[in-house]
């Protein structure tokens, strides 16, 4: 069972997930790496904005444990961290609607 000061802290990292999936372009992006593994150039061009638009949104993602990113040579390759999250997608969206 949790004590209070642990369900406040869960309750307070829920809710900042939840907060960072709510922005459509995150979602976007998250249904996105849930289908493969994407460079920001490749999500820069699914999602039609600049690489630094892009690129804020992948911290926020990253900062909230949703997303992780490794180097392949000079680019980063970006991946579902937290696999939990993808059954938190799965609830509204099915994996063939989303598009590639």
């Amino acid at each position: 069972m949790l004590n209070n000061n642990n369900y406040d802290n869960k309750l307070k990292n829920v809710s900042e997930v939840l907060k960072a999936l709510s922005h459509p372009t995150r979602l976007c992006i998250v249904c996105k790496l849930m289908i493969k593994e994407l460079n920001v150039s490749e999500m820069q061009s699914c999602l039609v904005m600049p690489q630094s638009t892009v690129s804020q949104h992948l911290s926020i993602l990253k900062s909230r444990g949703i997303i992780e990113g490794r180097r392949r040579g000079s680019e980063v390759i970006y991946s579902i961290a937290n696999k939990d999250i993808e059954d938190v997608v799965k609830v509204f969206f099915d994996i063939g609607e989303i598009p590639e």
